[in-house]
């Protein structure tokens, strides 16, 4: 592809107050408004004094810029250009919004909370493919570092990865038909263990599940950092099952070297070869299964029997210059409840990356940077993020089923930063988008399911 027309024939001016670069802005926010968002935010965000006024409004204009792709305060302006302030009221300035920011406590930062709890809900109930309902949802928990590089930061510090940063809590829920939804965030020091305030968080983020319409079983998964007494007790309390990678202590290699050789079973894993005849994988993988005793001991006191399922791979960190006397291997256990077989319920818990694919959406839109220097200010932001995040997937689901999946920086080069020019016409804003757009049927499908009358 080539310029059409030479240099000299070519201008640019900043100069048209009809134009909009986010036209998708225009369903997205009318789902928002739908779903009671700044109602809501009114209601449950109590900032005192003059800069806690409009709650709605400030919090709607952070998650509109977050949802068109903004990572910091100053990126926020972006919903105050050419034709905008011609489609939304309430719009507010960076500086204010920067302002409301810095106003919170770890109170207020709690309300924030219990907005988008209410928020998950709500969308939950506008956008059908949303969220699980009925039949198995499973509930990652998983942990990030946030990285800074501003001394200024409160709470940043070196974590786990030697990094300087923040260390956010998250918990997604999805089903085999949805995608991950955001039902609970929480933001830590930096050098918080991965499992700080997991057992109240885990509470929370159930109760969130369950109100999101999710009426059938619920499953936990989690890495090693989560296998606490704690944690499994939140789920037993909850009634949810667990499946948590369990730390390589010595009791859990003794159980591991209890199980019979006999038992492993060759399962599908990366470069497996399935043999007809047979009828089984030969593969560099094989799971086994035995039974397991966990927290029996004099410092928690709490015993939880359940099953102890064990993956087991080949070690390719040998020396390949000389033959091995013996196979060495690598060992994987984790710890559940589920009745799941053998082999679905191992498959089912490798699933739990999947919350990755979640973190890097984070990171790749609002949580690039944590724009604050003052730590709840920046525990406000990480929760519009997760609330941009689901509304963004909420809009994804009414407009088509490619996009109900779409990552969600594919979402908002589809659908919402899409160019049009502002027309009236018989008292109606008519939207003139451009012609040919690759997916102008899925834009068209969420602008109409979201600008119908509400069902009665």
């Amino acid at each position: 592809m080539r310029s059409s027309h030479t240099a000299a024939r070519v201008d640019a001016a900043f100069d048209d107050v009809n134009l909009v670069s986010q036209a998708g802005l225009v369903p997205v926010m009318r789902l928002a408004q739908r779903a009671g968002l700044g109602e809501a935010a009114d209601r449950l965000v109590r900032l005192p004094g003059s800069v806690g006024a409009h709650a709605g409004a400030k919090v709607g204009s952070i998650v509109a810029g977050m949802v068109a792709g903004a990572d910091s305060i100053e990126d926020l302006d972006v919903l105050r250009h050419g034709g905008l302030p011609r489609l939304f009221t309430g719009v507010r300035a960076p500086s204010t919004l920067g302002t409301f920011l810095r106003s919170f406590t770890w109170g207020h930062v709690r309300q924030v909370d219990a907005l988008a709890r209410h928020c998950v809900a709500s969308l939950a109930q506008l956008a059908p493919g949303f969220a699980a309902t009925a039949g198995r949802t499973v509930l990652d928990l998983d942990s990030t570092i946030a990285r800074v590089f501003g001394y200024a930061k409160q709470g940043a510090e070196y974590g786990y990865t030697r990094q300087r940063g923040l260390h956010p809590l998250l918990a997604v829920a999805s089903t085999e038909s949805t995608a991950p939804v955001i039902v609970g965030t929480r933001l830590r020091r930096g050098a918080a263990g991965s499992g700080k305030a997991a057992a109240g968080f885990l509470t929370e983020a159930l109760s969130a599940t369950r109100a999101a319409g999710a009426s059938g079983e619920i499953v936990v998964r989690a890495d090693s950092a989560f296998y606490s007494a704690a944690v499994i007790a939140a789920c037993l309390r909850a009634e949810a099952r667990f499946s948590i990678t369990t730390v390589l202590n010595p009791t859990i290699r003794a159980a591991i070297a209890s199980i019979p050789e006999t038992a492993w079973i060759p399962i599908a894993y990366p470069q497996a070869i399935y043999d007809e005849q047979t009828r089984q994988w030969i593969s560099d993988a094989e799971v086994a299964e035995t039974t397991y005793t966990a927290f029996n001991n004099r410092t928690t006191n709490m015993p939880v029997t359940a099953r102890l399922i064990v993956r087991r791979v080949k070690d390719k960190n040998v020396d390949r210059q000389q033959s091995e006397l013996f196979t060495a291997w690598r060992y994987h256990a984790c710890f559940t409840n589920s009745n799941e077989d053998l082999i679905t319920a191992e498959a089912r818990h490798r699933g739990h990356a999947i919350v990755e694919q979640v973190i890097a959406d984070l990171k790749d839109s609002a949580l690039a940077h944590l724009p604050s220097g003052k730590f709840t200010a920046n525990a406000v932001w990480l929760t519009c993020a997760a609330i941009a995040h689901n509304l963004t997937r909420a809009a994804a689901a009414l407009a088509s089923v490619f996009h109900a999946k779409a990552r969600t920086g594919t979402i908002r080069r589809h659908l919402i930063n899409v160019p049009a020019r502002i027309a009236r016409s018989a008292r109606r804003i008519l939207l003139h988008l451009p012609a040919h757009w690759r997916w102008q049927h899925a834009f068209t499908t969420l602008f109409y399911a979201t600008h119908d009358p509400p069902a009665a």
